[in-house]
Order: structure tokens, then C-alpha cells, then sequence
């Protein structure tokens, strides 16, 4: 019979984000043990909990200062580790459900929009220029049309193949990826995952954006960072728009 840990372990999403699949990931699962059988705490809860943090950070931030900084960027990692927890919690008790996941992602679109405006503020108190606001503006937005775009696409599809979800469900139940590191493993494996882990850093999305975030508060260089944002989003968002006008174009064909 497996060991408690290593039932928790299985419950790591295995193609996780960048910094969610080596970092926060990991710490859930930790915080996990300590607090799986407490029963009164649900995954939702955990949700809840991690939005709660989310919008304290945020707090944080706008206060502005250095010392404010860190403990959002403390703060921003925690959450972040929490929103990892309440998945691992579900899968490990068998009780995943679709009101958990909807919360799940909705508070995460929130949470990106407070803290890349509350940044996007704080440099604005810093630097009396209108460009942070700007930036951070072009950023949530095109993270957010990243989004919108992606269930366009769903709900066109769909209109036209009812079958197309669950021909995409089959499809990445096909892909699913084997464990190749983590318990069991050896050093040498773990280590060629952790370096097959990097490149999902061109990817930018939430995992890359607990570091980006952390790491700019933490060394009070918040313009340099919206700029990486704004910039990376705007391109990603027309490049998936792009993707998927050929892929609809191809069903009229």
C-alpha cells in the first residue's frame, strides 16, 4: 500500500506550469500532509483562502514601499501555493467537482487583474508617469483576450461538431504524460526533468507570473516587468488568436 506522501505525491498535476510544477506544487503538497484529514477543511475553502490572500497582497502592494513589497511577494507565493492545495485536496478525496474547478479558475482571471494593476499602480506612484498604467492595462487585457479567444474557438467548434469535446477529452487522455521524475526516481532523473521544465517559461502564464511579480517587488523594479508583461501577452494573444482562426478556418474547408 502506498505511503500517505506518495498518494499526495500522485496527485501533482503532471504537466504542471512553469515554477508551479518545481516550486508552489511541491510546497502544497507539503502543506497537504499536515492538513488532508482535517475534514472540515474543504478543497473550496482552500480556494477561498488562496483569494483571500490573493486580495491582501494586492493590498500590499498598493500600500507601496519595500518592506510592503516583500510581504507581497511572500504573500503572492502563498496564494499561490494554496491554489495548488485545494486541486491536490480534491483529487486525493475523490471529490473534484465542477463548482470547484469553476471557482477555481475564475478566482485565478481575478487575481491576475488585481495584482498586475495594483503593480502597475504602485509604479505610477513611483515613477508620476501614466506608462505603468498603460502597460499593466495592455497586459490584463491581453491575458484576458488570451482567455476569451481560447472558449471563442471552444464554442465555434463546438456549434459546428458536437462530438468536439469529447474528441478533444480522448485526445489528451491519449497524451497523458508518463511520471519520469519525483518519488522513486533517482537524482539524475529528476534532475533531467527540472531542466526539461524550463523552457515552459516562454509560455507566461500563471506560474510565470508568481515569479515575475515576486521577483520584480523583491527587487523594486516593477516598469522593467510590466513591460515583459504587456509585451509578452499582447504577442501570445495574437498569436492564439491566429492559431485558432486556422484551425476554424479548416472546419469550413
Amino acid at each position: 500500500m502506498k505511503s500517505k506522501f506518495s498518494r499526495l505525491w500522485a496527485t501533482k498535476t503532471k504537466d504542471d506550469e512553469w515554477w508551479s510544477s518545481f516550486v508552489t506544487s511541491p510546497l502544497a503538497i507539503v502543506l497537504n500532509y499536515m492538513v488532508i484529514d482535517f475534514k472540515w477543511l474543504t478543497p473550496n475553502k482552500i480556494t477561498l483562502i488562496s483569494f483571500i490572500t490573493a486580495i491582501i497582497a494586492t493590498v500590499f502592494i498598493v500600500l507601496g514601499g519595500y518592506q510592503n513589497f516583500i510581504i507581497a511577494a511572500v504573500l503572492i507565493h502563498l496564494s499561490h501555493v494554496f491554489d495548488c492545495m485545494d486541486g491536490q485536496m480534491a483529487r486525493y478525496r475523490k471529490t473534484t467537482s465542477v463548482v470547484g474547478c469553476y471557482y477555481d479558475k475564475l478566482t485565478d482571471e481575478i487575481q491576475v487583474a488585481l495584482w498586475f494593476g495594483a503593480v502597475g499602480y504602485a509604479a505610477y506612484v513611483q515613477s508620476q508617469q501614466v506608462l505603468p498604467l498603460v502597460l499593466a492595462f495592455i497586459g490584463v487585457a491581453s491575458y484576458s483576450f488570451r482567455g476569451y479567444v481560447k472558449y471563442v474557438a471552444f464554442y465555434t467548434q463546438v456549434s459546428q461538431n458536437s462530438h468536439y469535446l469529447k474528441g478533444l477529452a480522448q485526445q489528451e487522455s491519449k497524451t497523458d504524460k508518463e511520471d519520469v521524475a519525483g518519488l522513486g526516481f533517482g537524482l539524475r532523473a529528476n534532475l533531467r526533468w527540472l531542466i526539461g521544465e524550463q523552457y515552459k517559461i516562454i509560455y507566461v502564464n500563471e506560474g510565470v507570473f508568481i515569479f515575475m511579480l515576486s521577483l520584480a517587488l523583491i527587487l523594486d523594479s516593477l516598469i522593467p516587468m510590466l513591460w515583459i508583461f504587456a509585451l509578452s501577452q499582447f504577442l501570445l494573444a495574437l498569436g492564439r488568436a491566429w492559431r485558432k482562426c486556422r484551425e476554424i478556418e479548416k472546419i469550413d474547408n
